[in-house]
C-alpha cells in the first residue's frame, strides 16, 4: 500500500484519504487512523501539537515523522519481548498495522518521582495505584526500582488512576494477564532505558497499551516517544 501524505507548508495538518476497503476513520488530536477491512490499521502521525488534552494552535514541521519514526525504532527493537501492531512503515508519518481489541488499561512505568506522581506525593500521599512510596522523596528523585501505576480511561475521557487490584477486581483483567503484562511492561521499559542511556537521556516515566487479537495479547500504539514517554 503506498501512502503519500498531504503537506501544507511543509506540515501536515492532517489527512482526508478514501483508501481501498476502508471501513473506518479516526480522527484523533494528533493522529488519523484509517481502518481497512476491519483488520488493518493506517496510522498518519501529524505534526500537531497535543498538550494534557489540549490541542494547541501551532504545529511543529516534521514533529509526526520523527514521532513515528521514534515508536518504528521501539516497536522493532522490543518486538523479542512482545508482538506488536506494527507490519510496515511505507512513509516517514505513516505505520500500517494490525488492528487489535485495546485493553482499556495503561500500564504507566515510573523510574522517578516526577508528574503526577510528584503532585499526589508533594501533597502527602505515599500510596499511588496500590504502591506505597517511602518517606523523605524529593521531586525528581529516584526509586530503588521501577514501579507501575496503571491508569484507565473515565467516561470523561481523562486518565484514573487504578491499582492492581482494582484491575482484577473489577474484571477489566484476570490475574494471569495482569502478571504477564507488568512482567511485560518492566522489560519494556528496561529495553528502553537502556537505549535512552546509550543516548545519554534518562527514560523517566512512560506508558505501555495492548490489546487482544486472535485471543492473544500484543503491544499497540506508540513506544518510548516524547508523546507516550518523560
Amino acid at each position: 500500500m503506498h501512502i503519500k501524505t498531504k503537506t501544507m507548508n511543509n506540515t501536515i495538518k492532517g489527512t482526508n484519504f478514501q483508501l481501498p476497503g476502508q471501513t473506518k476513520f479516526y480522527k484523533g488530536k494528533v493522529r488519523d487512523v484509517y481502518t481497512i477491512n476491519n483488520e488493518t490499521l493506517v496510522m498518519v502521525a501529524s505534526d500537531i501539537i497535543s498538550a494534557f488534552d489540549h490541542v494547541l494552535p501551532v504545529s511543529i514541521p516534521n514533529k509526526g515523522q520523527i514521532l513515528n519514526e521514534l515508536a518504528n525504532i521501539s516497536l522493532d527493537a522490543t518486538s523479542e519481548i512482545i508482538p506488536n501492531w506494527k507490519i510496515s512503515q511505507p512513509d516517514p508519518h505513516v505505520t500500517i498495522g494490525k488492528k487489535a481489541n485495546a485493553i482499556p488499561v495503561e500500564f504507566v512505568v515510573r523510574k522517578h518521582l516526577t508528574g503526577h506522581a510528584w503532585r499526589v506525593y508533594k501533597e502527602g500521599g505515599r500510596v499511588l495505584c496500590g504502591v506505597k512510596l517511602p518517606n523523605g522523596m524529593q521531586e525528581n528523585e529516584a526509586f530503588e526500582t521501577p514501579i507501575i501505576t496503571p491508569s484507565t480511561k473515565a467516561s470523561s475521557g481523562k486518565d484514573e488512576d487504578i491499582s492492581l487490584k482494582e484491575i482484577i477486581d473489577s474484571k477489566l483483567l484476570t490475574t494471569n494477564q495482569v502478571d504477564k503484562l507488568v512482567d511485560v511492561s518492566l522489560r519494556l521499559f528496561e529495553k528502553g532505558t537502556e537505549f535512552a542511556n546509550d543516548r545519554g537521556l534518562i527514560l523517566v516515566d512512560t506508558k505501555y497499551e495492548f490489546g487482544k487479537r486472535n485471543g492473544k495479547m500484543i503491544l499497540i500504539d506508540e513506544v518510548h516517544t516524547p508523546d507516550s514517554s518523560r
